[in-house]
Formats: structure tokens, C-alpha cells, sequence
């Protein structure tokens, strides 16, 4: 086993004296027994670099990739799109792969006036005046929401329906334990936000989802009155593939958008890295997190692009800062602008339209099938959820034997008892459409669901 250890013995021994332990088994005390290596490693000593090589491709060749053994009906977040080749070849061009962070922008003009490309496509996705150069995925898009109201509001109530992801709502819970932030969840009834039911006095933002986490889309015109009533933001978090079809975040009264921008030229890749899609209105761009790149002429009356309004991030505000995210993704940005621009308003409106196509005619056939019930009646984009027969685990892996990487367990994703669903929330699945699926795996995942619950 030493044969595959970087530290030697006097080393392990004098960290363990640095920090005032006697040994390793002391270090890792406060892991559990059951789950701590007892003996050696059981590796064939002295393998060439080749053997280790091909061990591992072996290994990887185990897995199944959703998108390439199975076709893939899982969501929630993340989406089995199409990425066409000219977002592949243009994203993974040099200039963009191996940029330099623009700082300085008299070496950058290149990567700032794509950045400020993916800016403008995202203010009129949300439609709203002003987003950022995108942040690190949707969850921290939420949380910095819910921050920049917490600031602009000088309150510390979030108001929260239950349709937000529930990994973002984990997400801002954890956050809260270090922000102060009281978290107030408000349930489902029938799929919808049953926003009568909570007390928003005080509250600093009232947050909901379009369509909400378990596909549903939601009349928001009760949200943003809650929000108005209160002198709170509406903090909307929104698929943007939606936004081809159905309203934006701007035309419902959002105050601030946040979406998971990874529909948009990133593939599925085993969940990351991906970005978040940030944007607000004019009255919070001070309070705004990350980068923001404004056009300005240089010296010389050309057009040009700066990061601009720095003064609202941690370097300089410090303390009166409502964000220290001083970053983005700026590859993943600039292929989704790729993405958007190689789409337009049209391309979207088809894809979008695709999605929920094919999620209906899905829907309607799956209904067919005994046993298989609707867990809501309420209208949805490309996102469904259905109970099953049977604990929606054990259904998914049949279907995974036969090709199809069916949905997501519900329960799984909730991490827990849902009291928006029920007790058999065991048996509920969460089942998504994407424009790549064809009429024929529509069929099949019928013919398929069919044998596995009969």
C-alpha cells in the first residue's frame, strides 16, 4: 500500500505532531466506525502506468451515461438538450477556453463584449432591465437573491414557496444558518402555491418558481400581490426555456430573476459545472452581485466594454456589501449567448414548444396505463409528476435495464417526507420532455412503463 501513498511515514508523523495528535486513527476519529477502512488496500503493487489506465477505463465503462446509453427523461434542473456543433466548435475556441479574467480590459475587449452579448440576451429573457455576467449555478442565483433583498429591505424574512427546487431551498437554508435569514415555507396544494395559508408580514422577499419544481406553472399574480401588500420583492426563479413560450419574470412584476442557465449549450455532465442566470430591476443594480460589463468609448471614441459598478461588490463596499461573489462562469456564459444567438426568439419559441409537446402527448399515454395516476391537475410546461404502482425507486431501475433513463424519485429529490405530496410520496416520480425526444422513445418509454408496472 506505501507503493501508492505522497507521504512518507516522518511526514504523516510530523503532521500529526503539528497538530497535537498521536495517530491517524485519532485524526479520523470522528468518522464512523462502520464506514472506516480496517485493513490495507488490496492493490497489485508495482503497476505500470498502462495497467493503472486501463483499470480505470474499465471501471468507467460500468457506467451508464444518460445521454448516451439511455435516452433521458430526467430534469429538474438539469436537461438532456440539444447542443448543435456550432456552439461546440465556437465555445471551445481558444480565445474564450483560455481567456485571461478581464480585469484589465486592454487585453480583454474580446471575452468583456461577450460577456456583455450574454447580459443583454439574459435581460430580455427575463425581461428585465439589467443582469449580471452570471453566477455559479441557479441555487447561488437564489441565495443572492434573497441576500440583495435582505439588504434592500433591511429585513431577514423569505417567504419561500415549496415549488422552488428543493436543492435551492437546501441550499438557502444552509446559507441562513451564517446570514440569519428566517426561511418560511410555504406549501403545495395540488401543485400550486397555497400562498393564502402564510403570514408575509415583515417579510423581505416572497420567492416562487415558473413553472414550480414539479412542472406545474403557477398564476404568480397572487405572489406579487403578497409581495406588494408587504413592501417585499418578488425574487422569481424561472426555467428559462419557459420564457419561449409562456411570460417572463419582468412581465409578471419580478423584482429579480434567477434560472439555471445550463439548458442553454452545457451538457448534462454529470451535474456541473453549470451557471446561474441573475437579473433585476434598475431599482437594485447597486445591489446587484458578481460583475456587471457596461459599455463605454475609450480615449480614442471607440466602442469598448469595462466591468463597471464595482463598487458594489466585497473589495470595496466591504461590510455594507450585500454579496462577496466577486466571480462568474465565464465560459459557460459565453456559450450560452453562443446558444441563444445561434437560436434567436424563434429557435427558442420552437424549442420550448417541443418540450411541452412532447411532455403532453407523454403525459396523456402514461395516464392510460393502470396504476399510473396524476398527482396534480393543474397545467405544466415540460415537467410532470406521476405516482406509480410501486416505490418510484425500484420503477426507475427496471426502466433503466431496458434503456431508459425514466425520471427522478421525487422522494430522492425532496430528500425526505414532502408534506405538499403525501405519504406515498415513495411513489412519485418526476418525469421531463426536452425537444430531442422523438415520437418513437415517446412510444417506447410507454411500452416500457407498461411492462415494468404490469
Amino acid at each position: 500500500m506505501a507503493d501508492y501513498l505522497p507521504h512518507t511515514a516522518s511526514e504523516v508523523e510530523q503532521m500529526l505532531r503539528f497538530i497535537g495528535m498521536d495517530s491517524l486513527d485519532q485524526l479520523f476519529a470522528h468518522i464512523p466506525a462502520a464506514v472506516r477502512l480496517t485493513q490495507g488496500l488490496d492493490l497489485a503493487p508495482g503497476m505500470s502506468e498502462p495497467d493503472v489506465a486501463a483499470d480505470f477505463e474499465r471501471f468507467a465503462r460500468a457506467n451508464r451515461a444518460g445521454t448516451v446509453d439511455m435516452t433521458c427523461y430526467a430534469g429538474a434542473g438539469s436537461y438532456d438538450h440539444e447542443v448543435p456543433a456550432v456552439v461546440k466548435m465556437l465555445g471551445s475556441r481558444s480565445e474564450f477556453v483560455t481567456a485571461y479574467t478581464p480585469y484589465q480590459p486592454e487585453v480583454a475587449q474580446g471575452v468583456l463584449q461577450a460577456i456583455f452579448e450574454f447580459q443583454t440576451l439574459i435581460s430580455r429573457l427575463s425581461g428585465l432591465p439589467i443582469a449580471n455576467a452570471s453566477l455559479y449555478d441557479g441555487a447561488t442565483a437564489m441565495v443572492e437573491a434573497q441576500n440583495l433583498a435582505a439588504g434592500a429591505t433591511n429585513r431577514s424574512k423569505m417567504v419561500v414557496s415549496s415549488g422552488v427546487h428543493p436543492h435551492w431551498r437546501a441550499v438557502a437554508r444552509t446559507f441562513a444558518l451564517g446570514t440569519g435569514h428566517e426561511i418560511v415555507e410555504v406549501p403545495l396544494k395540488d401543485g400550486v402555491t397555497d400562498w393564502d395559508s402564510v403570514d408575509a408580514t415583515g417579510a423581505a422577499a416572497i420567492v416562487a418558481s415558473y413553472p414550480n419544481y414539479l412542472g406545474v406553472v403557477e398564476d404568480l399574480s397572487v405572489a406579487k400581490q403578497l409581495a406588494v401588500a408587504n413592501d417585499a420583492l418578488l425574487l422569481l426563479g424561472a426555467d428559462p426555456v419557459a420564457a419561449g413560450v409562456l411570460k417572463s419574470a419582468g412581465q409578471w412584476g419580478a423584482d429579480v430573476f434567477v434560472g439555471e442557465g445550463q439548458p442553454f449549450g452545457t451538457p448534462l455532465a454529470f451535474g456541473g459545472p453549470y451557471l446561474g442566470l441573475f437579473a433585476c430591476s434598475m431599482d437594485q443594480i447597486r445591489r446587484l452581485p458578481g460583475r456587471i460589463v457596461g459599455e463605454t468609448i475609450d480615449s480614442n471614441d471607440r466602442r469598448s466594454f469595462v466591468t463597471t459598478l464595482r463598487a458594489r461588490e466585497q473589495d470595496i463596499r466591504r461590510e455594507k456589501a450585500t454579496s462577496n461573489v466577486c466571480t462568474n462562469q465565464t465560459l459557460m456564459a459565453i456559450t450560452a449567448a453562443i446558444q441563444l444567438g445561434w437560436l434567436g426568439t424563434y429557435g427558442l419559441r420552437e424549442v420550448a414548444t417541443r418540450c411541452a409537446q412532447g411532455a403532453h402527448v407523454l403525459y396523456d399515454e402514461l395516464l392510460s396505463i393502470g396504476g399510473v395516476e396524476a398527482v396534480s391537475s393543474q397545467p405544466f410546461f415540460r415537467e410532470f409528476a406521476i405516482r406509480v404502482p410501486e416505490s418510484a425507486a425500484l420503477v426507475l431501475h427496471d426502466m433503466a435495464e431496458e434503456g431508459v433513463l425514466g425520471g427522478l424519485s421525487v422522494a430522492a429529490l425532496t430528500q425526505g417526507p414532502d408534506l405538499s405530496i403525501g405519504d406515498d410520496i415513495d411513489r412519485v416520480m418526476l418525469v421531463t420532455v426536452t425537444e430531442r425526444r422523438t415520437r418513437s422513445e415517446l412510444d417506447h418509454y410507454v411500452n416500457v412503463m407498461r411492462k415494468v408496472v404490469a
